[in-house]
């Protein structure tokens, strides 16, 4: 037999008698979890965030929705903050319109930028394991000239259709494994090494061991500037 407890709480507010119901289910003891915000509505922030609206914001929206969905993470920039570390693969549009979904940041490490060049993240939940990875198909773009034909500009085309088309015709789903040492983690305090060549700070682990010293990536060749 299961029992409610029914609690009314009196407001007052502006003179006037508000009533405020909680329902506590001894059984259950469940909270209400915060809703993600809908589709519009993020569109609305990336558009902020990123300057524009293009098919790009529409898609990333959708694929950082989908990502989280599948995950079970109802409120990633609320309670769920720090469950989530994002794996994106593309340095355009559609990846700030994940960091506005996500709440994912590179200054908070919660943002790992992969450079592979593929309309693709993957969202991994740090407190069960649990990581999908969400690519976009590449027969999304006929689909959208089939489906508004009366559109010339295949921007606007897309646009459109990304807004309405299926999960299933937009995205391919993996679950996926990610694993992640320490120094990845967000909040990690390690060590700070001093390159021996250079006398720059290195955090995170990423010194070289070369040739009997510690060197940081760009003492050790993997420099991606040249000093004039």
């Amino acid at each position: 037999m299961k029992f409610s407890l029914v609690l009314v709480v009196l407001v007052f507010e502006s003179d006037s008698l508000r009533f405020a119901d909680y329902n506590a289910n001894a059984a259950g003891n469940r909270q209400l979890a915060t809703e993600m915000k809908s589709l519009d509505e993020y569109l609305q922030e990336a558009e902020q965030a990123h300057g524009h609206l293009c098919a790009g914001q529409v898609l990333g929206v959708r694929l950082a929705m989908l990502g989280l969905t599948k995950l079970g993470i109802d409120d990633p920039r609320g309670k769920d903050r720090k469950r989530l570390v994002t794996f994106v693969e593309i340095d355009r549009c559609a990846t700030d319109a994940v960091a506005v979904v996500t709440g994912c940041r590179l200054g908070k490490r919660a943002l790992k930028f992969r450079d592979w060049g593929k309309m693709a993240a993957t969202f991994v939940d740090v407190s069960t394991g649990k990581a999908v990875r969400i690519a976009a198909k590449e027969s999304s773009k006929a689909l959208a000239r089939q489906m508004h034909p009366e559109l010339e500009n295949k921007n606007s085309q897309q646009m459109l259709a990304y807004r309405e088309m299926p999960e299933d015709d937009l995205f391919t789903t993996q679950w996926v494994k990610v694993s992640l040492p320490p120094e990845e983690f967000p909040g990690y305090k390690g060590e700070r090494i001093v390159c021996e060549v250079c006398g720059e700070g290195i955090n995170f682990r990423r010194e070289v061991h070369r040739d009997g010293k510690l060197l940081c990536r760009a003492c050790a060749g993997e420099r991606y500037y040249e000093t004039v």
